[in-house]
């Protein structure tokens, strides 16, 4: 948390944050662009974003773009704002509900957490109902985890409030799955994808989840881009705590 402090601290790598703000995933060319500062300075100031998790960079062919990662963001609410600033909390929800991605023509949603676990570990919290349960607003998975096989998220009723299907298995480091909310203005959206993909570094791992195959800013675009933070944090916050993170209005959340 100090990292990300110390991050913000900095007039410049605040403009540079409200530069992907405006437009994430953006190459180090168009950023250096807009700042009257030279190259070798903005990568400097991009890499210190990095480390602080603020920002990632992923490669898409030839160009490496920088997303923002609103999960040190949901993670300083969860332990700053909430407690000191209440009269804040609405404004950096509407912050967090803003950080999406728009890389050319496609549309997704990257966040990126450093868990303190091991894969292994990791991999049954993200596939095992008993575990799920306890991050993922109370919800059980459901499947047998093989490619072409179903994954759905029950509710108590028997109706299902996550739907989809299984793409890729290569545990523990990768998966892929489709999603789909059957119900309500959701229900005439495409199928969307959601992959996993796990690092293991040293006694962490990195995580990385990308949310992305729209064909537009549908009705679950624009429902899931809040509802992944508070999950990421509980899970994060089961695997090194033993304790599972409350939340106080899951309502506010869709995915």
């Amino acid at each position: 948390m100090e990292s990300v402090f110390k991050a913000l601290a900095d007039s410049t790598r605040r403009e540079l944050l409200d530069q992907l703000f405006r437009r994430d995933g953006q190459t180090l060319t168009e950023l250096e662009s807009r700042m009257e500062m030279t190259r070798f300075g903005v990568m400097k100031h991009l890499r210190i974003l990095e480390d602080a998790g603020l920002i990632t960079a992923r490669r898409e062919g030839r160009k490496k773009l920088h997303y923002l990662n609103p999960v040190p963001i949901r993670l300083l609410h969860d332990r700053w704002i909430s407690k000191y600033a209440e009269p804040l909390v609405g404004a950096m929800g509407e912050l967090k509900s803003r950080l999406e991605v728009h890389a050319m023509s496609e549309l997704k949603h990257v966040y990126e957490t450093y868990i303190r676990t091991t894969a292994d570990k990791l991999w049954d919290a993200i596939t095992n109902p008993a575990m799920t349960r306890q991050y993922y607003y109370g919800f059980a998975v459901k499947s047998d985890w093989k490619p072409g096989a179903s994954i759905t998220f029950p509710k108590p009723d028997g109706s299902n409030v996550i739907e989809g299907a299984v793409l890729e298995v290569d545990p523990p480091k990768r998966l892929v799955h489709t999603f789909a909310f059957p119900y309500d203005e959701y229900v005439n959206d495409k199928p969307s994808r959601v992959t996993w993909e796990i690092e293991e570094m040293g006694d962490t791992c990195k995580l990385t989840l990308t949310h992305d195959d729209f064909d537009a800013e549908t009705a679950t675009f624009n429902g899931v881009r809040t509802g992944w933070n508070p999950i990421l944090s509980g899970l994060k916050t089961l695997l090194e705590t033993g304790e599972p993170l409350v939340i106080s209005d899951p309502a506010q959340a869709t995915a």
